[in-house]
Parts: structure tokens; sequence; C-alpha cells
């Protein structure tokens, strides 16, 4: 669920995130008064390294100086890749993550690991016990990539 604030602080950083070739992945703002912390995830195909995360970071920080969105309250901008913890939830995350392992739980409450396959703006292919079955997106509650050590090629 998205609130007025954080529509407006997406609004204004969408097309900064943009100009350097990133997606704005996700913004939260949380905590009160002097101690509020506004958080921003970014991605891009092929990942994001620390020089992308510190140049999002400039960027970032110049827009929101430079309107009043954030109000006169201080603040703490954090600006970070998007990391492998955070539920799959739009296309472009299930067809970046390819190849991976992911923990799914169904709208009817089935819950299982399977590896991506394909994907597309329709639902995804997944290989569960070496049979690929396809899974429209809105059958899909929460999809979280698992952390493979010796990942093998596939």
């Amino acid at each position: 669920m998205t609130t007025p604030i954080i529509d407006r602080i997406s609004s204004l950083l969408e097309p900064v995130t943009s100009s350097l070739g990133l997606d704005l992945d996700e913004v939260e703002l949380v905590g009160k008064a002097e101690r509020r912390r506004l958080l921003i995830a970014v991605d891009r195909d092929g990942g994001v390294g620390i020089d992308q995360v510190a140049e999002a970071t400039r960027a970032i920080s110049a827009a929101l100086d430079e309107s009043d969105v954030m109000g006169e309250s201080p603040y703490t901008l954090e600006v970070a890749s998007r990391g492998v913890d955070r539920p799959l939830v739009s296309p472009r995350h299930w067809r970046r993550n390819a190849g991976r392992v992911v923990a799914v739980e169904l709208v009817d409450g089935e819950r299982f690991e399977a590896r991506i396959r394909a994907s597309d703006d329709a639902g995804v292919d997944l290989a569960i016990q070496g049979e690929v079955t396809r899974f429209p997106y809105d059958e899909i509650v929460k999809a979280v990539v698992q952390i493979e050590l010796n990942r093998k090629d596939v």
C-alpha cells in the first residue's frame, strides 16, 4: 500500500533513476520527526554495483534537496540495490532472476520451491522437481529467491 507522500517521492525520483538506467524499485519512509529514514531501492538488468548506487545516491539527494517533498524535518537517505531477500512482485523481477530457485506461496496456500525457467508479462514457468508448470502472477501470493551456495548453472 502506498501513501500520498510515497507517491510524491516516487513521482519525483522515477525520472532521476530512469536517467541513470535504473529502475526505482521501492520507496519506503520509516520513523517520525527527526528519526525519519527514506529507503530507496534501485535495480537494473545485470544488477546494481556500488558505483551505480553512489551515482544514484548523489542524483536522488540533489532531486530531494531541490524539492519540498520531504518537508523541513531532517531525514536520513539510504539508497541500495534491491537485494535478494525482497519478494518478486513484478515481471521484471522474475525475468532478472531466471535460473534461480524461489520459495513460492500460491493463493490456495500451497507452498513449494522451484527454479525459474522463463517469464513474461503474464506469468512464469517454474520447474518443480523437473516438471515445468506455468503460473499466472495473480496465482502467486509471495515468492522470494533462495540463496544457493553451490549453485549449478542450469
